[in-house]
């Protein structure tokens, strides 16, 4: 059992940075594949970035360039760095962590980006 608890979530101008940061608690953090998924208002959650347990990197399309995944396993930690925000990038940002059947997910944090 895995516990994921989101933070830095806000209110930012377009062009603007925030970076979320993702606890885990209850388990071994460094075997888990960690991604962050959005939701925005009437969409689909969907796919930002995730990093495996060794490190391999992947982005949707829309944030490559702007946002970057990293983790520290000895904080138990993953975190989401954004930058250079735009309007279509306001969601709820949920933490996911993955192991083979097993899935865990956050509570989401809100980050709104204002034109």
């Amino acid at each position: 059992q895995v516990q994921l608890v989101e933070s830095g979530g806000g209110l930012v101008q377009a062009g603007g940075s925030l970076r979320l940061s993702c606890a885990g608690y209850g388990s071994i953090f460094s075997i888990y594949a960690m991604g962050w998924y959005r939701q925005a208002p009437g969409k689909q959650r969907e796919l930002v970035a995730i990093i495996t347990s060794g490190g391999s990197t992947n982005y949707a399309d829309s944030v490559k360039g702007r946002f970057t995944i990293s983790r520290d396993n000895a904080k138990n930690t993953v975190y989401l760095q954004m930058n250079s925000l735009k309007p279509e990038d306001t969601a709820v940002y949920y933490c996911n962590a993955e192991r083979g059947a097993y899935g865990y997910w956050g509570q989401g944090t809100q980050v709104t980006v204002s034109s």
